[in-house]
């Protein structure tokens, strides 16, 4: 018994370095957990360079379009900026035009207002002598009234009004004439000589009642006496041409004016 225990004890020595023998003999490069670990490990770097990659295309094809949207964006404002001061000047442009017509018209009102009144011209009062010393003229009524109404569109009021009152000697009897009176009064009207339209629209009414400008006739001797702050006279001839001649343009125009008299008068 004593001689197998210690043949054990000398054999414990030799299994170790035997087993040490056996560990020393596998070299660390085919280690296979050390494969393994190094394996893994170079798999990781791997698809960490992968990860870091896409992140780096994405953001520069993020800073690509925000660059896009930024150059678009600013296209944009200069564009704007363009319209803004173009029509900041076209603005400027209508501003200065429309006052200088304004002081145009002011000015011409004035002049207007300063020149005579004319004398209101009434066929009935032409008497035989005058009848004899009657102008000569060429061509029809048709012609001669035409030439005044042209001279009444081209602004010539004055050469319109002596036309028109020619026509009024010459072509008393015409069935133009009633159009001729009511014309001559409008000479006088644009010209804002008020006190001398005024009875040269009264004379259409009076004289032609059955004329067809019968309501721009009241309706004129309506403003001429609003115009002259003629107000109740103003109303009555407003008020007869929306009773007489409803559903007319003249009517309409009377309306409006009553409306603005009653604001007026607030």
């Amino acid at each position: 018994m004593a001689v197998t225990v210690n043949r054990l004890l000398r054999l414990v020595p030799a299994v170790g370095l035997m087993l040490a023998g056996c560990a020393t003999t596998t070299p660390p490069a085919q280690d296979p957990v050390l494969l393994r670990l190094t394996d893994m490990e170079a798999r990781l770097i791997r698809m960490e360079r992968v990860i870091e990659n896409q992140s780096l295309i994405e953001l520069a094809t993020q800073v690509d379009q925000l660059q896009a949207q930024t150059q678009e964006l600013l296209g944009q404002i200069e564009t704007l900026r363009f319209e803004s001061e173009n029509a900041g000047n076209r603005q400027r442009q209508l501003y200065l035009d429309v006052d200088q017509r304004l002081q145009s018209m002011e000015q011409n009102q004035t002049r207007l207002a300063e020149l005579p009144p004319v004398a209101v011209f009434d066929p009935a009062d032409a008497t035989a002598a005058q009848a004899q010393d009657r102008p000569v003229v060429s061509g029809s009524d048709q012609d001669n009234y035409q030439a005044a109404f042209d001279l009444l569109k081209n602004g010539q009021y004055m050469q319109s009004a002596e036309a028109f009152r020619q026509f009024l000697v010459v072509f008393p009897s015409s069935p133009l004439a009633d159009n001729a009176q009511y014309w001559l009064a409008e000479t006088y009207y644009v010209q804002r000589q008020f006190t001398t339209a005024l009875p040269a629209f009264e004379l259409v009414v009076n004289s032609y009642p059955n004329s067809i400008k019968l309501p721009d006739a009241l309706l004129k001797i309506g403003f001429c006496n609003y115009e002259l702050k003629q107000w109740p006279a103003a109303r009555a001839a407003l008020e007869r041409v929306v009773r007489e001649f409803p559903d007319t343009t003249a009517a309409r125009l009377a309306t409006q004016r009553l409306e603005r008299m009653a604001q007026d008068q607030v």
